[in-house]
C-alpha cells in the first residue's frame, strides 16, 4: 500500500471536523509540560472543542481549496490546532485563558465564522465574552428599567396608601 493511501484517512478526518466548524485556532504547543497539556486538553473537551496535533503537511492538504487556506502560512514548527463545532470563539477564549498561565504556549492564528485572523486578532477575539455571558449581560439590561419602574410605581402606591 503507498504512504498516500495511508495518510488519505488522516487527511479526510482532519477535512471532516473542518467542515463543521465554527472556530478554528492554530497554535504552538511547544515547551508546554505534560501535565500542562493533559490539563489544556481536558479544558477543551469538557468545551467540545477538538484539539489535535497532525503533521503540518497533512493539515496542509486538508486546508487546501478551503476557506482556511490562510492558515497554511503559518503550519511550521509544532503546530496543534483545536476546532469548535459549536461556539466560534471558544477555542481562542480558552487558549487564551491557559496561556496566561503557561507562557509556552502561543496561538499563531485562525478561521472564526469563515474570516481569517493572524494572531493579534484571535487575542481580540479571545476577549469577547462567551455568547451565554453576552445574552445574560443583555437580559440583565433589559431587566434593570422594568424593576427600576417598578420600584417607582410601588412606592407611589405606598404615598397613596399614607395619605388616605
Amino acid at each position: 500500500m503507498a504512504k498516500v493511501e495511508l495518510k488519505q484517512p488522516i487527511v479526510d478526518e482532519i477535512a471532516g471536523y473542518l467542515n463543521d466548524a465554527k472556530g478554528v485556532v492554530v497554535a504552538d504547543y511547544c515547551g508546554l509540560t505534560v501535565e500542562q497539556d493533559t490539563q489544556l486538553r481536558k479544558q477543551l473537551r469538557e468545551a467540545g472543542i477538538v484539539y489535535k496535533v497532525y503533521k503540518n503537511t497533512l493539515v496542509k492538504r486538508a486546508i487546501a481549496g478551503t476557506q482556511y487556506e490562510p492558515i497554511s502560512d503559518q503550519l511550521e514548527g509544532p503546530t496543534a490546532i483545536a476546532i469548535s463545532a459549536t461556539d466560534a470563539t471558544a477555542p481562542a477564549r480558552i487558549l487564551n485563558n491557559f496561556a496566561k498561565t503557561a507562557e509556552a504556549l502561543e496561538m499563531k492564528c485562525g478561521v472564526v465564522e469563515g474570516d481569517y485572523y493572524d494572531a493579534a486578532g484571535i487575542q481580540a477575539i479571545a476577549n469577547i465574552p462567551s455568547r451565554e455571558e453576552l445574552l445574560s449581560k443583555f437580559l440583565g439590561s433589559i431587566q434593570s428599567p422594568i424593576t427600576n419602574f417598578a420600584r417607582v410605581i410601588k412606592q407611589i402606591a405606598e404615598k397613596s396608601e399614607e395619605v388616605a
